[in-house]
């Protein structure tokens, strides 16, 4: 009897020992899958990385969801704006769990888009356009500062003369800052453009100077250049680069970004003597907040959400 009590609680202790292992299996098992439930991963896609506004802005929000613990995959197409639709085809394929492209018109990508809203992967924008399936865009009113740039270069033109336009229109925000001038331009009938030059991206810069050294040589004895009107700060400075190598001092140029370069030109004395200072920070802070809120299962504070911009001439 006693060696039968003895065996009976023996047996006994095995199973609840057996089971207190189970358990604790059990729990860490569900830790696991708690812990990798709550990482998350996200998908940085621009062709423009070359651009310093565009790095700026690729750099912060990356800096900021590694903070959060997120995992990011950053993906530069090097100009390339047709191979965005490939890439972010693989990254959807992947699983990612939220998208950003970064200074790329959403139209170039629409279609998937609409394939990461079937699968339910959030596509934010970032100084990009927004289109139906996104989540949201941040960026600045283009239109606006546009309008602030134009302003003060027309008025520094006395409301006359020859002007040179460049731009990039497959740019979302260079875009609507182009057609802002285009309407703006009805309104001053003694402001004649002489052209508008599409600016190669990537090299922007090279590229702007190259050009605006061809139409100083093509207008040399005709039509005298007044002004230059740039859609961003770096062919702003490409063009002022090649106006000071000429030594013409009496050319006025724009920018838009408040890129540091341009800024630094305008303190200077150069042919540069406006840019409205954008906030790529600040969209990255935006775009990274309103990403919080979709994984915490909230509403985003709206489709298009602006970052403050500022005026800075060479008065200033």
């Amino acid at each position: 009897m006693r060696k039968f009590l003895m065996l009976f609680m023996t047996v006994t202790l095995l199973v609840i020992l057996a089971a207190c292992g189970g358990s604790d299996d059990a729990s860490e098992e569900n830790a696991s899958e708690e812990s990798s439930g709550d990482s998350k991963s996200i998908s940085i896609l621009t062709p423009y990385l070359s651009s310093v506004t565009t790095k700026q802005m690729v750099d912060e929000i990356e800096s900021r969801a590694k903070d959060n613990g997120w995992e990011v995959n950053v993906i530069d197409t090097k100009g390339d704006v047709g191979g965005m639709a490939s890439r972010m085809e693989d990254v959807i394929l992947a699983g990612t769990d939220a998208i950003v492209i970064v200074s790329t018109d959403p139209n170039q990508v629409e279609a998937q888009i609409k394939q990461a809203a079937e699968k339910g992967i959030p596509v934010f924008g970032s100084d990009s356009g927004y289109i139906e399936g996104m989540t949201m865009n941040a960026t600045s009113d283009n239109a606006e500062m546009s309008r602030m740039i134009t302003e003060y270069l027309f008025e520094q033109m006395g409301g006359e003369g020859n002007l040179i336009v460049l731009t990039h229109r497959p740019h979302p925000g260079v875009l609507i800052r182009s057609e802002t001038l285009d309407e703006m331009l009805k309104e001053y009938p003694d402001i004649n453009v002489i052209t508008e030059l599409e600016v190669e991206v990537p090299g922007p810069i090279e590229n702007a100077r190259q050009q605006m050294e061809n139409l100083i040589l093509a207008n040399k004895g005709k039509e005298e250049i007044t002004a230059v009107w740039a859609g961003w700060d770096e062919p702003a400075i490409g063009a002022a680069q090649a106006i000071e190598a000429e030594g013409i001092e009496d050319i006025i140029v724009t920018g838009i970004d408040g890129n540091s370069q341009a800024v630094e030109m305008i303190e200077e004395g150069s042919p540069i003597k406006a840019t409205v200072e954008q906030n790529f920070i600040g969209m990255a802070e935006i775009v990274v907040e309103q990403m919080t809120k979709v994984f915490n299962g909230e509403e985003v504070d709206g489709e298009e959400l602006y970052a403050p911009a500022k005026l800075i001439t060479a008065e200033e």
